[in-house]
């Protein structure tokens, strides 16, 4: 299991992206959390089987919303982060 944080840049907020992030996640049983940051960018915490969260980071580096794009993404390993038993996008 491998839990990773996410902050990615670029047009990711007002065209869906963090609902299309749930559902790439509930798709691939990734839980954790989505979250629209104040400097434009989107937070995700991500938890998950090492091969889905290898599919999930490509297709958010791919942004799973059609009309977004990613131009940056931090990504980081974080062994400590809660386990979450469920996918949530908050504000």
């Amino acid at each position: 299991m491998r839990k990773v944080r996410m902050n990615v840049q670029g047009r990711v907020q007002g065209v869906g992206f963090r609902y299309m992030t749930k559902m790439v996640a509930d798709e691939l049983g990734i839980h954790g959390t989505v979250r629209n940051e104040d400097d434009g960018s989107v937070s995700i915490k991500s938890f998950g089987e090492d091969d889905a969260m290898v599919q999930f980071i490509q297709k958010i580096k791919d942004s799973p919303s059609p009309a977004g794009r990613v131009t940056y993404i931090d990504i980081q390993e974080d062994p400590l982060m809660e386990e979450y038993t469920s996918f949530k996008v908050t504000n």
